[in-house]
C-alpha cells in the first residue's frame, strides 16, 4: 500500500463514519384524538402506541378521548401506527377556546370537544377568503347607487 492507498483508505474511513451519523432525535409529546368506547378499545391503543421504538410513556384520557404520547418519535409516525389499531385517530385538533379570534364560529365550534376546548382553526373564514355576510337582495334593490330615486319605501 503506497501513500495514494492510505490516503484513500483514510478517506473512505473518514468519509464513512460521517456518512452513518445518525441526527439525534429530540423528545417531544404528541397528541392524538383516538376514538375509544371501552377498555378493550384503550388497552389495545396504549399496547400498540407503547411497543413503538422510542416511546418513553403513553397517556390515555378515554373521556376527552385524548391520548399523549412522550419519547423520542415523530407525530406522523405515531398517528399512523394508532391508526393501524382500526380506530379512528387524528392529530389533537382543539386549542383553548381564549386562544382563538372567534371561538363560536362555525369553523371553530366543536360539540364534541372538551368543556373549554374549541376546533384549531387558522381564519375563521370562508373558502373565498372573505368572511360571510348576509346580503338580502331586496334591500340592495330597493337602496341603489345607480338609481336614488328608486327608493320604494312607503
Amino acid at each position: 500500500m503506497g501513500v495514494s492507498g492510505t490516503l484513500e483508505y483514510l478517506s473512505d474511513l473518514i468519509g464513512s463514519s460521517q456518512r452513518y451519523k445518525k441526527k439525534k432525535k429530540q423528545s417531544q409529546t404528541v397528541h392524538l384524538k383516538v376514538r375509544m368506547d371501552c377498555d378493550g378499545c384503550e388497552l389495545k391503543v396504549k399496547k400498540t402506541l407503547s411497543s413503538m421504538s422510542g416511546v418513553k410513556s403513553v397517556e390515555i384520557n378515554r373521556k376527552q378521548q385524548k391520548v399523549t404520547v412522550t419519547g423520542y418519535v415523530e407525530a406522523n409516525k405515531v398517528l399512523k401506527k394508532a391508526k393501524s389499531t382500526g380506530k379512528k385517530a387524528e392529530i389533537w385538533p382543539y386549542v383553548p377556546y381564549n386562544l382563538v379570534a372567534q371561538p363560536y364560529s362555525a369553523q371553530s365550534y366543536d360539540k364534541k370537544a372538551p368543556p373549554g376546548f374549541v376546533r384549531k382553526v387558522e381564519n375563521p373564514t370562508t373558502t373565498t377568503g372573505t368572511v360571510a355576510r348576509f346580503e338580502d337582495p331586496y334591500i340592495t334593490e330597493m337602496f341603489s347607487d345607480d338609481n336614488p330615486n328608486a327608493c320604494s319605501i312607503m
